[in-house]
């Protein structure tokens, strides 16, 4: 979700007014999956990058994050959303791993849609976290008994299929460290829309494209 600064730049606001416009999209874009019968959605809300940026914007991010679990909750359950948060939260705040524990716990029946917000999140280190817990999990084996099999369950996100679609905003063409392992095979689709202004038609307009995509998964037979 990329451009909440350029959008608040643009318009002589806050930095924290743009990450306010943004978060206000998420519920649309969660009700629209949930409409046409997306069962998972992944949002990168942090990066493990983004504690680089000013003091005073991360801890505005740290107080959204809290306002958002707080308030949304109840918005998840009547609409049936199960919400993940997948990354290194052992930095957050303990006040802040409280509440998205409890946010995890309150969603855990619902069946409509996965909610993932990945938050100190990195695909490098969702690679080595999984590699350390597996060998954790056997000490006696040696790395060469590790295969892509082997490795999988270990992954932050070993309960969501890997991803089929991969939507970047804000007009820039990379994925950023987002999801290397479960991306590999996705459709990628960029867009110049900042995220506050990615509508819910630019993301039917989306997945209509991937809808159109031929995918072989590296072979050469076509469906």
């Amino acid at each position: 979700m990329d451009g909440n600064r350029r959008w608040a730049k643009k318009r002589f606001m806050p930095a924290a007014l743009g990450h306010a416009a943004g978060a206000k999209q998420v519920r649309n874009i969660v009700q629209t999956c949930a409409e046409m019968g997306v069962p998972h959605l992944s949002l990168f809300a942090f990066s493990t990058e983004n504690w680089k940026r000013p003091t005073e914007e991360v801890s505005s991010l740290m107080g959204l994050f809290m306002s958002y679990l707080q308030k949304e909750v109840d918005s998840m359950n009547t609409n049936g959303v199960r919400l993940k948060v997948v990354g290194d939260k052992n930095r957050f705040a303990p006040v802040l791993q409280d509440l998205i524990a409890r946010a995890e716990e309150q969603t855990a029946d619902n069946t409509r849609i996965t909610l993932t917000v990945c938050a100190n999140y990195g695909g490098r280190w969702d690679m080595l976290q999984a590699a350390q817990a597996w060998q954790q999990a056997h000490p006696g084996q040696n790395l060469q008994a590790l295969t892509e099999e082997a490795l999988a369950p270990y992954l932050s996100t070993a309960y969501a299929p890997e991803v089929d679609l991969l939507i970047r905003t804000g007009g820039e063409s990379r994925v950023s460290n987002f999801m290397l392992w479960q991306a590999a095979y996705a459709e990628m689709f960029f867009t110049d829309d900042l995220w506050p202004d990615f509508s819910p038609a630019r993301l039917k307009q989306a997945i209509e494209w991937f809808a159109g995509r031929d995918r072989r998964f590296g072979s050469s037979a076509t469906l």
